[in-house]
């Protein structure tokens, strides 16, 4: 299948901001994701050890009561992400199982380094209370100073990362 062109930046920017406003018209709430993957923490605790999931101050309130934290919003649409991802990249002929990253570092580097990074991003989205979708776009969407404060920090983590490793991978 022949590629096609990406989006234009300024058209996906603008087309993001219309989604994120049908967002709060239709369902009373932002964006997010970084939810998504405690949902499933706490469902798979919750099938493994009901009465410490419960007993769980971080994961109780979300099984409290026989609720099904995979029944919310948030899992939804990170599935709706998902499929929404697979569906674009198909379409546009962009479709290929392959690992990307620094030309030097083979696949097991490149893998660990994602993970790495998941994994720290993942932490600080949940300390932060939010991640770049959930209060970076959402929370500056509603001018929250909680959202600037989260995105000058997530920039300016980005940038010093991008120097202290820059030309480590060439």
């Amino acid at each position: 299948m022949k590629q096609r062109p990406i989006w234009n930046a300024h058209v996906a920017g603008a087309v993001l901001g219309l989604v994120l406003l049908l967002t709060f018209v239709l369902t009373g709430h932002g964006l997010g994701a970084s939810g998504a993957p405690t949902a499933i923490a706490a469902a798979t605790s919750n099938v493994v050890a009901p009465s410490a999931t419960e007993a769980n101050g971080y994961l109780g309130w979300m099984v409290e009561n026989g609720r099904n934290p995979l029944d919310t919003w948030i899992i939804w649409e990170v599935l709706g992400v998902a499929i929404g991802a697979l569906a674009a990249a198909w379409w546009s002929g962009r479709l290929h199982l392959r690992v990307e990253g620094p030309p030097r570092a083979r696949a097991p580097g490149r893998l660990a380094l994602a993970l790495t990074g998941g994994i720290v991003s993942g932490f600080g989205a949940r300390v932060a209370a939010g991640c770049t979708s959930g209060l970076g776009l959402s929370g500056s969407a509603t001018l929250a100073t909680a959202g600037f404060v989260f995105l000058i920090g997530f920039f300016g983590a980005g940038l010093a990362t991008g120097l202290l490793t820059r030309g480590m991978w060439k």
